[in-house]
């Protein structure tokens, strides 16, 4: 039987979400030390990708281009083949129609001749245009690969070197989060989604929020060192909490008013 969770006071609660905090944002610091590096190693292996689809998307071309040569080299043959047929035939004409005739042949083949050797010089020129775009995309192919290489290096010796300590603290946050009530725990979630900085709780720092900077009325100030209820603040939606209920002093921002 699973034991429910221990109704937390308003004071319980807004140190367990601060708490949960802390976790979290080193959990980001350590997500910003790596940087763009993910995104940037994403990126890398898409281009490789796309590069070999783009090549081999040529090598098909390349492949019609060498069967469109071979067929125009046949039609070049066998025109050539009737050419001299016709030629031979010429010598045993019985009339000059029949000569007539044969020579009209010969012309029709040499026309047949002109083109297919027309069609094979474009063939060889489309043929040769697309070897070097799939040269082209190879060397490029090695460059990312090399680059890719690099970053994955770079990468992994930063999750290397944190592995450890990130997946330390997921646990305790993992833990943290199982003592907050999940309506509360939502809404805090909520609030790091739609904050640049995750932040989610913070305190109040020189009479302002110590997110988004804006002053809170002194009220407002008051209702926060009561614990009473949970207060977010009216500019940026963040929770506020009293630094003093988390152990940090005060002393240093009064002096400097």
């Amino acid at each position: 039987m699973a034991t429910p969770k221990k109704e937390l006071t308003v004071e319980e609660k807004l140190k367990a979400l601060y708490d949960l905090q802390q976790k979290l944002s080193e959990i980001d610091a350590i997500k910003t030390l790596r940087g763009e590096l993910p995104q940037e190693v994403q990126d890398l292996e898409d281009e490789i990708a796309g590069l070999h689809t783009r090549a081999a998307k040529y090598q098909d071309e390349v492949a019609i281009q060498q069967e469109e040569l071979a067929r125009n080299r046949d039609i070049k043959a066998k025109s050539e083949e009737l050419i001299d047929k016709y030629t031979a035939d010429q010598d045993n004409v019985r009339n000059n129609r029949e000569y007539d005739y044969l020579t009209k042949e010969i012309e029709y083949q040499t026309l047949n001749i002109e083109l297919a050797e027309k069609k094979m010089n474009e063939a060889a020129r489309r043929a040769e245009a697309l070897k070097a775009e799939i040269q082209k995309a190879n060397d490029m192919v090695a460059d990312r690969e090399h680059a890719l290489e690099e970053k994955k290096s770079e990468l992994n010796e930063i999750v290397s070197e944190n592995k450890q300590k990130e997946e330390t603290l997921r646990e305790k946050a993992k833990k943290q989060e199982n003592k907050i009530e999940e309506r509360l725990l939502t809404a805090f979630k909520r609030i790091r989604k739609n904050t640049r900085n995750g932040l989610g709780i913070v305190t109040v720092q020189r009479n302002a929020c110590g997110g988004c900077f804006n002053r809170i009325p002194a009220q407002r100030q008051m209702e926060i060192k009561m614990h009473k209820k949970v207060i977010v603040c009216e500019y940026c939606g963040r929770i506020l909490i009293d630094p003093e209920l988390v152990g940090i002093s005060t002393t240093t921002s009064s002096k400097s008013k």
